[in-house]
């Protein structure tokens, strides 16, 4: 076998990348503050390609599943499953935040703090029912489900315009096949934008260090390490031992993305590998139409890191400002929690945006202290991010085998080729 230098693997490269950055932005934090556009245009050339990704992923695989029940029972196991997981991802949040008590003895009074920093924040989160979230979903025509960019309208377009071709299956055969070749295309170019991720990595990270400091975290170290220690906890006994049960070792598939794994890690979102975690969880074996109903659907209703940190922050927040939560008031916030935890992009700040609007809606607890994490936020948006794409890959494997639309010694063929001694085995960038 062939030797190759680790410096052409790209979690190598993006790693490099990130060691520049934090050097860059310690050494000269003016310089580094000013590279910001470098990770928003890396992650931007990304995102416009998520929408016709998943787009015709879904498309091509609802008419692979052919059956509408089957659709429809998929869909249904899913959201069980993300619920789930969501909710022991709030509880697990919760435990960690009154075991640790990270904001006990701070003694905040919010009074004192600014608040014209939330401004953003409150901007974007004002609060909206079921029936509004609803309607948002549908885009006002076609081609608006694209040009924002959102992932469950294009799902829905996917839907509708998946049923049709299988209602007239002859009659849709060209249009299928002229869908898989824009799919073929899309993904080659993917793979082009994802050479440029080690320079990504190197902006964000470059941003991060020069904007707020290494220094920066120091007297709300005690909620990161909380929080970065409820992450862990969530991944080690929840998803280890679910996977477990489903016959896979965890630490196997973390290894086989850790790729996207480490992107996520660069550049604090998720968007940047939903379409690259498509083609390789096809390639582990799971049915190209569960793939591409679940991981676009997980990316707005299975955010666990998001869920924790809500918790593990409202908690921290009570604690800072002396106020004491009953037992009604915190099983409203989980509740609350349940819904506000939905639909947040996965990306940086989504998480802030997520607890001011839930903290709109709980009276008990002040709005204001949230400017006490604005500093530190972008420092824990990586383990929100990391955590809920572990979960959701998860998913997908989970899901999969309930369907039982999972080649099970494909996957164990591919999770053991992920091993260090065949680390050089190439990854896959498009299904198929």
């Amino acid at each position: 076998m062939s030797w190759t230098s680790p410096l052409r693997l790209l979690y190598v490269q993006v790693l490099l990348g990130m060691l520049l950055g934090v050097t860059v932005g310690h050494v000269w934090p003016q310089a580094g503050a000013m590279l910001k556009p470098v990770s928003d245009a890396f992650i931007g050339l990304v995102r416009m390609m998520i929408a016709p990704i998943v787009f015709c992923t879904i498309v091509s695989g609802i008419t692979s599943l052919a059956s509408g029940t089957t659709i429809g029972r998929t869909i249904l196991k899913a959201l069980s499953l993300f619920y789930f997981l969501t909710a022991l991802a709030l509880v697990l949040g919760l435990a960690t935040a009154f075991v640790i008590r990270p904001g006990a003895g701070m003694h905040i009074d919010v009074h004192h703090l600014d608040t014209s920093i939330l401004s953003q924040y409150v901007k974007r989160s004002q609060p909206h029912g079921l029936v509004e979230f609803a309607l948002g979903v549908i885009p006002e025509t076609m081609l608006g489900a694209f040009e924002k960019g959102e992932v469950l309208p294009v799902l829905l377009l996917a839907l509708l315009f998946g049923f049709a071709l299988n209602a007239h299956p002859r009659a849709g055969r060209p249009v299928l096949e002229f869908i898989d070749g824009i799919a073929q295309a899309l993904f080659r170019v993917l793979a082009l934008v994802m050479r440029l991720a080690p320079i990504g990595a190197f902006g964000a990270m470059a941003f991060t260090v020069g904007r707020f400091g290494i220094r920066s975290i120091g007297s709300l170290g005690m909620l990161m390490v909380s929080f970065y220690v409820a992450c862990v906890l969530f991944v080690v006994l929840v998803l280890a031992p679910l996977a477990r049960l489903h016959g896979f070792a965890l630490w196997r598939l973390l290894r086989y993305l850790r790729e996207e794994l480490v992107i996520v890690l660069a550049t604090s979102s998720t968007e940047p590998v939903l379409p690259r975690l498509i083609g390789k969880l096809e390639a582990l074996g799971c049915d190209r139409g569960i793939v591409g109903l679940v991981l676009p659907a997980g990316y707005s209703f299975n955010l666990d890191g998001t869920a924790i940190y809500l918790t593990l922050a409202s908690v921290f927040i009570a604690q800072a400002c002396d106020v004491p939560l009953s037992a009604g008031q915190i099983a409203t916030m989980l509740g609350v929690m349940l819904l506000t935890s939905k639909g947040a992009a996965g990306v940086s700040g989504s998480g802030l945006v997520a607890l001011v609007a839930t903290l709109m809606v709980i009276p008990d607890l002040p709005v204001a202290a949230v400017a006490l994490l604005v500093g530190i936020d972008r420092f824990m948006s990586e383990a929100r991010a990391l955590t809920s794409v572990i979960s959701n890959a998860c998913a997908v494997i989970f899901v999969s085998m309930w369907e039982g639309a999972c080649d099970r010694p494909r996957l164990a063929t591919m999770l053991r080729a992920a091993e260090p001694r065949n680390a050089d085995a190439p990854a896959t960038d498009a299904p198929g």
